[in-house]
């Protein structure tokens, strides 16, 4: 049975952890108050408890189950990689935020090396809070990653990297990061097919006041996308015509350019084609982020209004080659799955006749 020498703010942290406690269960479970282990936990090798403390330490030890002893091993064994761990969080959360500039350029292959370089070699058991948080983080921009190239569902997939930092998270007790995970989860739901399932998502968390006022507005915003994917078009452009109000309230122009995309494909759904081609058009020349998922997204709803009208099919169609083309240099699966889709949806004229 492993024994403890000296206890200090490390080993004590250890133990908890090894107990799968969290601090306020830890005190709770020594007897001692909680800044006591909170200063524990901050201060680590460089505090000592008393020693009275000392003996409830080695006490509570002594009296755990033996998956507790190893676990407690374990953690100590590790501790001299975790103190390198912890000496590159600077460099780690440089390689998030060089990864958040990669994602927006969909360059997915360098920003997967980035975040792998830190998920794969990291346990996350033997990382501290800031390391956790760190890992977390990663997690959701693998899941961000995985989604906009289509991988939705599966071991490798975004639905398990948001699920398992929402864990994280929830164990952090970060209720603003969990909110937005559910909300990432609500997406990969709509974008599986699960519509009714993602519409009562959205309509939750736009009324969850551990989200922001502009994430509640993107959920209001995500519960028209899906009622008009079910067909029910002219309320979700209702509902999304509110949330366009508000992001021009917050002054959030890229989210308001994206709204009148998505209520543009809402109207082309009631079969207003008119107002239709008015959103689109504000949503091209308003747009403030010149990405390749966004000019995929602005093309592939100009293409599928156009085809809707067959005076201009021709030219939807074009429209929609030219995003089918984009898509496939990008790797953005799940949009070129729905080109693909839509075109389907028409007969087409002979290739000749297209412009």
């Amino acid at each position: 049975m492993v024994s403890v020498q000296q206890w200090t703010g490390r080993e004590a942290r250890a133990l908890r952890s090894a107990l799968r406690m969290s601090t306020r269960a830890f005190a709770d479970h020594l007897g001692v108050a909680l800044r006591t282990v909170a200063k524990w936990e901050s201060l680590g090798e460089a505090t000592q408890p008393r020693p009275d403390t000392q003996a409830i330490l080695d006490t509570a030890l002594a009296r755990a189950t033996s998956a507790v002893h190893a676990r407690f091993e374990t953690l100590l064994s590790g501790s001299t990689r975790r103190s390198r761990v912890r000496a590159d969080y600077e460099t780690w959360t440089e390689d998030i935020d060089r990864a958040i500039v990669c994602l927006s350029r969909q360059d997915f292959t360098f920003a997967s090396s980035l975040l792998n370089r830190w998920l794969g070699p990291n346990d996350p058991r033997g990382l501290d809070d800031k390391g956790l948080y760190l890992y977390g983080r990663s997690l959701v921009l693998l899941g961000d990653l995985q989604r906009d190239q289509g991988a939705i569902l599966g071991p490798l997939s975004a639905r398990r990297s948001y699920s398992n930092a929402h864990s994280l998270f929830t164990e952090l007790d970060i209720p603003r990061r969990t909110a937005q995970i559910e909300l990432s989860l609500a997406v990969v739901n709509e974008m599986s097919g699960e519509l009714g399932a993602s519409a009562r998502q959205y309509e939750q968390l736009a009324d969850d006041e551990r989200l922001s006022r502009r994430d509640r507005a993107r959920a209001r915003l995500w519960v028209g996308t899906a009622l008009s994917k079910e067909g029910n078009n002219e309320y979700a452009a209702r509902v999304m015509t509110a949330a366009t109000r508000e992001f021009e309230e917050l002054g959030e122009p890229e989210d308001w350019s994206v709204a009148h995309q998505k209520l543009a494909l809402a109207h082309r759904g009631a079969g207003d084609l008119t107002r239709a081609l008015h959103d689109i058009d504000i949503a091209r020349q308003s747009g403030t982020v010149d990405s390749p998922m966004q000019r995929v997204r602005l093309d592939t709803a100009h293409g599928h209004i156009l085809l809707s009208d067959s005076a201009t099919r021709n030219d939807g169609l074009s429209v929609l080659d030219d995003a089918a083309q984009v898509a496939t240099q990008y790797g953005l699966s799940h949009q070129l799955r729905s080109i693909k889709g839509i075109r389907r949806s028409y007969d087409g004229p002979p290739t000749a006749q297209r412009r």
